[in-house]
């Protein structure tokens, strides 16, 4: 079983790609930036602010298929200046409370973002 995860609550993909696909208990969720997803805009703001909007439309598009942070069991995230790993992490550590397996690279990110994460999630039927 494959299935294309989509929902509003997330911004629309800017390029040929999903929010999601779910393969029988795995989600593969696409990298998130900092773009509201009210009018499809990136938030150019600090990287604590950034990291809240990033983690909101990952849950969006966890909980469109009906998983929630906990069920994240691979994260990979980007950061375009590691002097920001701190920062970053005080946001993160709030909702990936379950410690998922985590790789954290710098990189240069589309719009100048400042950071993005990408999810794996596993859920029980």
């Amino acid at each position: 079983m494959k299935k294309t995860i989509y929902t509003s609550s997330a911004p629309e993909p800017v390029g040929p790609y999903s929010q999601a696909i779910q393969t029988d208990k795995y989600l593969y969720c696409s990298g998130q930036i900092a773009i509201n997803p009210a009018n499809n805009k990136y938030i150019n703001s600090t990287i604590e602010e950034e990291t809240y909007q990033v983690v909101k439309n990952i849950e969006a598009v966890l909980s469109k298929a009906g998983y929630t942070f906990e069920n994240v069991i691979k994260t990979t995230c980007f950061l375009s200046d590691m002097n920001n790993f701190s920062k970053f992490n005080e946001i993160y550590s709030k909702y990936f409370t379950s410690s998922p397996a985590r790789s954290c690279v710098e990189a240069k990110l589309p719009k100048g973002a400042q950071v993005e994460i990408e999810v794996i999630a596993y859920k029980e039927d």
